[in-house]
Parts: C-alpha cells; structure tokens; sequence
C-alpha cells in the first residue's frame, strides 16, 4: 500500500480516546487483551469483536495457534461466563467461514462511534492485533483487518496509527546496518518512537540511540573493524533520522 504523506485530522474527542488508549496499549506492552482486561468492552461489542477475529484468522486460508490464542485471551480478558464463551467461539467460527463481512456487522458501532468512540477504538486495536500476531502482517491479513475497521465505521487510517506503534516498539530492532529513512513514519521507526510522541520523547530517543553508537564511547570497548564500521553507519542513519523528523516538525 502506498505511504501517506499526510492524514485528515480525527475529531477531537476521537483523537483524545484514541491517544489515551495508544498509551495505555504501551503501558500493556502492546498486548491488546490486557488492555481490554483494564478498560472493559460494552457486551454488544463482543459478537462482531470475535466475527472479525475470524475473518481476518482465515484471511490466509489457515487459522493459526496465534489467532486461537489471542481469541481465548479475549475471552478470558473479557471474563466471560461459560454461555457467553460459546457465543464469542460461535461468532469466531462465523467469521471464519466468512469470505466477506455482512453489512449488518458492526452496525451499532457504525452508527454510536462519533457520540462514543471508544469502543470502536479499542475494537480497532484488537483488530490490528489480531492481524499482526506473526510479526509485520501480510497483505491478506492487513488488507482484511483494514476492512474490518471501515466496517464499523473508523477511518482506515487509524490502522497505521496502530501499525506504527506495533512496528516502532514490538516488531523488533533493526539488525545490521538499517537503510536511510526516506518519509518520517522509517523515520520514527529507526528512532523507535512514532508521529504521535512529543517531539521532546522523540528528541531524548534519538539522543539515547546516537549516545549507544557514538565513536568515544566504542573507543572503550573491543571492537572489531567491521563493527566500528557497522556503528558508524548506524550512527548516520540516527542523524538522518532525526534530521528528517525535526524538518517536519517545522
């Protein structure tokens, strides 16, 4: 899919939930059903929460242990009794067997998130979380999980938003000598930030990883010419980094 230069502004109410709840989801350590297990999610959430689950497991022809893991984690997130456990499996398999989403999926989130976002919002994050259990989700996974969060009437963007916050600080550090960032969310995802930190957070990140790879401070250990090498490429990359950021925060 193609890069975003730029976004439109979310409604300001939508933009606080949404913020506050990307920053809860760094307190959980990016584990979508501990925050559903601190925040809640209003019972009529919860059938089209688990239909998606399942369409977007099948979205590569096999359901894995991943999504079944994540599903039970929900479940038990959501403290549900043993009726309503079979329900939420119930509506998984629906989902499951389901090539495209019914249009009366997800209506009452359609119609009740400008007045109340948030529990589209944490809808969304599930969503995104479901489709990113294996690391940096793949077309199918991506693509279905981006349909799932327009079902219930979210703006598809939101989905990069969240795929930011899982790329910068779940997906795993860059190894070896990382290419030059060319738009501000590689950027971002070099530094191991996003758009959405202060430019303050951003600024003591970029600090901390130039700090890690500086020449006086690799003078004091044993390094081998290649690895002298290797950190002061990475070093370049930090600088471009946060030169491309600070740019764009002009």
């Amino acid at each position: 899919m193609a890069t975003r230069s730029a976004q439109p502004a979310l409604p300001p109410r939508m933009e606080a939930a949404f913020s506050g709840l990307l920053a809860k989801l760094s307190a959980s350590n990016h584990q979508a059903h501990k925050l559903i297990g601190q925040t809640s999610l209003p019972r009529w959430c919860r059938r089209p929460l688990f239909f998606f689950l399942g369409y977007i497991a099948k979205a590569e022809g096999r359901v894995s242990e991943q999504d079944i893991g994540f599903a039970e984690n929900l479940i038990k997130a959501l403290k549900l009794s043993k009726r309503q456990r079979h329900k939420a499996i119930n509506s998984f398999q629906k989902g499951k067997a389901s090539e495209t989403l019914p249009p009366l999926i997800g209506l009452t989130l359609r119609l009740s998130h400008r007045i109340w976002p948030t529990p589209a919002l944490k809808m969304a994050i599930c969503l995104c979380h479901a489709a990113q259990l294996k690391g940096r989700p793949s077309k199918p996974r991506r693509y279905r999980c981006e349909d799932t969060i327009d079902q219930i009437g979210m703006p598809v963007t939101i989905s990069e938003d969240i795929f930011d916050s899982y790329a910068s600080r779940v997906w795993g550090d860059i190894s070896g000598a990382p290419s030059a960032p060319v738009n501000l969310e590689q950027a971002c995802a070099l530094l191991g930030v996003t758009r959405r930190d202060p430019i303050a957070t951003i600024k003591r990140a970029y600090r901390k990883k130039v700090s890690e790879c500086h020449p006086d401070k690799l003078l004091q250990q044993q390094l081998s010419a290649a690895e002298h090498a290797l950190a002061k490429e990475r070093l370049l990359r930090y600088q471009q980094a946060w030169e491309l950021i600070r740019r764009h925060y002009k």
